[in-house]
């Protein structure tokens, strides 16, 4: 098995809802493994309900298959439980680039009723003069901003 070859062909497979990350950017590739004539590839959903999940492994399944790979198994491990911390630092540059401003690492979004609310960039004027509008965005993993400076409503990818 080359590894590397894997790991290539699955760097094209994107988030659904999130179309500028692929599964290495977003940090939910955990694992690739031959395993008795098998490649058994490992990711961890970024929350347990993701509605993503299913569409992740037909997507990994066809990405792999297309590229000559047929014995191939993926499997969802959900402990230790998806972080924002897995990101890579491309991954959070092309959120913002998207438009949605990246997690602001050691905060958590649960603690928000009881602590002071946390810094957000503007991901289009970097503004931190924004703020929060809800804490429901576009999707169960983004909360809803908006920029004080240039006005504009921005979803922010929640932290984990």
């Amino acid at each position: 098995m080359d590894k590397n070859a894997i790991l290539s062909i699955l760097s094209e497979v994107y988030d659904p809802e999130i179309p500028v990350l692929s599964i290495i950017d977003l940090g939910i590739l955990r694992d690739v493994k031959w395993i008795e004539n098998q490649i058994l590839v490992t990711i961890t959903p970024t929350y347990s309900g993701c509605p993503a999940t299913l569409t992740f492994e037909a997507d990994i399944l066809k990405a792999l298959s297309d590229n000559g790979f047929n014995h191939v198994k993926v499997v969802s491990q959900i402990s230790p439980a998806w972080t924002t911390a897995w990101m890579t630092d491309m991954g959070r540059k092309k959120l913002k680039a998207y438009g949605i401003a990246p997690p602001v690492e050691h905060t958590y979004d649960k603690n928000a009723l009881f602590s002071d609310q946390k810094e957000v960039a503007c991901p289009r004027c970097d503004s931190l003069d924004t703020k929060l509008l809800s804490q429901f965005g576009s999707t169960a993993c983004k909360s809803l901003y908006q920029c004080n400076s240039c006005l504009e409503p921005f979803d922010y990818f929640k932290c984990h």
